[in-house]
């Protein structure tokens, strides 16, 4: 059984300066975080030997040994169970949906303001185990899925027709934050898509 310690982070990236910031943000999220700073994925397995597997890992898209979506292809394909965010220069407009596709749970623009940074690792790690994602019902479904009673609001949502910013206002979160939770929703009903996930809904009877 894979160890993973939910005090234990680890960053890749070779900008010093990105990394002292996330490194900053995650002691902000939990105090005491034993917080692993790497500067290429390389040296990636040698870390976990080291120090065990994260709960968390924040990767760079642009790397000494990895460019594009080659490195999240990588990282999650050794620790697919290891939530992955992805924190990049890189338009998002260009790389997002690759990164989110490839196995990265959600895409992280460094440009964006710090609470919003915060707001996004935030829900990353509370979707493995904070009380709201924690608190699961059944569906009543034919397939026997459970969801969180936000994920359920999530669906209701979906079948709405809101956007992600109608989302993020309802729920007073950041578009972000609505991202992690979708995406950690498709994970859960093993969809791709909001198409997917509505259809997926409606078939196995979760919309009521």
């Amino acid at each position: 059984m894979t160890n993973i310690d939910s005090t234990r982070f680890f960053v890749i990236d070779d900008h010093p300066l990105m990394r002292e910031a996330l490194v900053m943000m995650l002691r902000r999220l939990k105090a005491g975080a034993q917080i692993v700073e790497l500067s290429h994925i390389g040296a990636l397995r040698e870390a976990v030997e080291r120090h065990g597997t994260p709960a968390l890992i924040c990767l760079d898209l642009k790397l000494p040994d990895a460019v594009g979506t080659s490195g999240v292809l990588e990282v999650h394909a050794r620790y697919p169970d290891v939530p992955l965010a992805v924190v990049s220069a890189s338009p998002a407009e260009d790389f997002e949906t690759a990164c989110l596709d490839a196995g990265a749970d959600v895409f992280i623009s460094k440009s964006s303001p710090a609470s919003d940074i915060l707001a996004a690792l935030r829900s990353l790690l509370a979707a493995d185990g904070e009380p709201d994602f924690e608190d699961t019902t059944g569906t009543g479904g034919g397939q026997g899925i459970k969801m969180s009673k936000r994920q359920k609001q999530l669906i209701i949502m979906l079948d709405q027709g809101l956007s992600n910013r109608d989302i993020a206002s309802q729920l007073d979160i950041s578009e972000h934050t609505v991202k992690v939770h979708l995406w950690r929703l498709f994970r859960r009903l093993g969809v791709n898509s909001r198409t997917q996930a509505l259809h997926f809904a409606r078939e196995n009877g979760l919309l009521g």
